[in-house]
């Protein structure tokens, strides 16, 4: 490697190093899981394991590779299945798989809207959306979030085609979006309605079929993207759209075109989770008890700021980049595994421990972390 370059890279790294956000992989092992996205258990499930196992062997002619692309090689009537069976449990009229959620949202919003239309999204959208809207020829403003009055001066003054981008469920804070009032604008606005349901899928409606289903709002949106890494256990992502909508991107989108598809093993997982989704309404109840119990031990009030979420996502807002390592240490130490997340992933100001809690946590540990996080 060059001497400049190298010097560059260590020039950058080292900024990273004096602002406090400097990133490192790590395996914490032990400790009690309030850290993954992992809401419902299925990750660790031996008996969803074993449904899996089963799936591969009945259909063991696809292999393990997926050996290209899907307009290549990578095709199948199983995976093209698994797509008719994701469109019919979400309510859908087409489904189209990639391989992961971000590859889902950078995917779309960088292939659908053009030059001279414009872009809406919530200010705490994901960095996927961000990215992909970045990548678009399209204009592209901000909204506040959850601001459907900040929403609706922003579509007045839009021009070309209009797209509104927005989460059921926000990753960091942990709150819904108003759905149904976004949908409204959206119709009064002849604006098209995307998305992204990744920490609703599992959790929210019946069945877990996301808030958007649960608000009977699937004819309202142009696209949805489902991922299958939180609650679903698996891995991969699905945009559910119409027919048309899932040709385009099958034609025009480069991260669909261009990469290998997803191997038979995890198109398995993914349809065999799913089945398993409807088995765990029992799960989802546990979930929502202890959702209940872990906001009830603060009383409304904590030394550091806890935000107004009813999903497993609970964040407490501890300021400075320093300061929220420190916290997360302290609790760690204390047998659970939380994780800072830090000033640049979130906004100066908003640095936080992200809880998540799970339908596997028990009643006491719950309990017992909040008199930790209580006690600091």
């Amino acid at each position: 490697m060059s001497d400049s370059i190298q010097q560059y890279i260590a020039g950058k790294l080292e900024q990273r190093k004096q602002e406090n956000n400097f990133r490192s992989l790590k395996i914490i092992a032990g400790l009690i899981d309030f850290y993954s996205n992992d809401y419902l258990g299925f990750a660790r499930d031996e008996e969803l394991k074993k449904r899996v196992e089963a799936e591969v062997q009945s259909a063991a002619q696809y292999g393990l590779g997926s050996t290209g692309s899907r307009l290549l090689s990578g095709n199948s009537e199983y995976a093209e299945s698994v797509e008719r069976y994701l469109a019919d449990f979400y309510g859908a009229e087409a489904a189209l798989i990639f391989n992961s959620g971000f590859d889902a949202n950078y995917g779309l919003l960088s292939t659908l809207p053009y030059r001279r239309d414009t872009i809406i999204y919530d200010e705490l959208v994901h960095a996927s959306i961000h990215d992909g809207i970045r990548n678009s020829r399209a204009d592209a403003t901000r909204f506040a979030h959850n601001n459907v009055a900040d929403l609706e001066e922003k579509l007045k003054v839009s021009q070309g085609l209009k797209y509104v981008v927005v989460e059921s469920v926000y990753s960091m804070d942990g709150d819904f979006a108003p759905l149904q009032e976004i949908a409204l604008l959206c119709q009064k606005y002849n604006a098209g309605l995307i998305v992204d349901e990744a920490h609703a899928v599992g959790i929210s409606g019946e069945k877990g079929r996301g808030l958007v289903c649960d608000l009977k709002l699937e004819n309202k949106c142009i696209a949805r993207i489902n991922t299958f890494g939180k609650a679903v256990g698996a891995h991969g992502a699905v945009m559910l759209c119409n027919e048309d909508l899932k040709a385009f991107m099958i034609n025009y989108c480069r991260p669909f075109i261009y990469s290998t598809s997803l191997p038979f093993h995890s198109l398995a997982t993914i349809k065999c989770a799913h089945r398993f989704l409807l088995e765990a309404d029992d799960r989802r109840a546990q979930l929502s008890e202890l959702i209940d119990v872990f906001r009830q031990q603060f009383k409304g009030q904590t030394k550091y700021g806890l935000t107004a979420s009813n999903s497993p996502i609970q964040s407490l807002i501890v300021v400075g980049n320093e300061q929220v390592k420190q916290i997360a240490q302290q609790i760690q130490q204390a047998g659970f595994d939380v994780r800072a997340i830090l000033y640049p992933t979130v906004a100066r100001g908003k640095e936080r421990i992200r809880i998540c809690i799970h339908s596997f946590n028990s009643k006491q540990e719950v309990i017992k972390l909040a008199e930790v996080i209580n006690s600091l």
